[in-house]
């Protein structure tokens, strides 16, 4: 597996420069494990039945970062690039055509994007809303971790089935 050096943890320092790090841990552990793949591989489904590829994983966090910053914290209204399809389905996980080089980019802005809004907020206590729902930057950096650790673990899963490279 190449090697992609990681954001280190803050250890000992306020709130958001601890949640920020750890955020940014996550991001960079999906990027090493899709690191040194071909469109291929990247686009493998390679645990059946599950059709879950490391693709798909980095066009959903892009839609994920999207929308709990942009649309959420940031009060934009920002449509996916992958809107449902005729099914009703998320289209962000069906892979077989996309172009890696254009998620990549993708996913990359959007991080950018939710970077940039953390560090313009006050405070952490800024809040934004889906719905009738208030949710404070806070939550949303802590809920955005979660995430990227339930996916990092599938995309553990998915690389060693591809070429065997374990480690995180």
């Amino acid at each position: 597996m190449e090697s992609i050096r990681r954001t280190a943890p803050v250890l000992v320092g306020d709130e958001r420069a601890v949640l920020t790090s750890l955020l940014d841990r996550q991001r960079d552990t999906l990027r090493m494990k899709c690191a040194g793949l071909t469109a291929e591989e990247l686009r493998r489904a390679a645990t059946p039945p599950s059709g879950l590829t490391l693709l798909g994983l980095v066009r959903h966090l892009a839609e994920v970062e999207r929308g709990w910053f942009r649309n959420v914290l940031g009060g934009e209204d920002v449509r996916g690039h992958f809107p449902k399809n005729e099914a009703g389905e998320w289209t962000e996980f069906h892979v077989e055509d996309a172009d890696p080089d254009e998620a990549f980019a993708l996913w990359a802005d959007s991080c950018a994007r939710s970077r940039a809004i953390v560090e313009a907020a006050e405070s952490l206590d800024v809040q934004g809303s889906s719905g009738d729902e208030r949710y404070s930057l806070r939550y949303v950096l802590a809920h955005m971790i979660e995430e990227y650790a339930r996916h990092n673990g599938h995309a553990d899963l998915l690389r060693e089935a591809i070429d065997g490279a374990t480690g995180e």
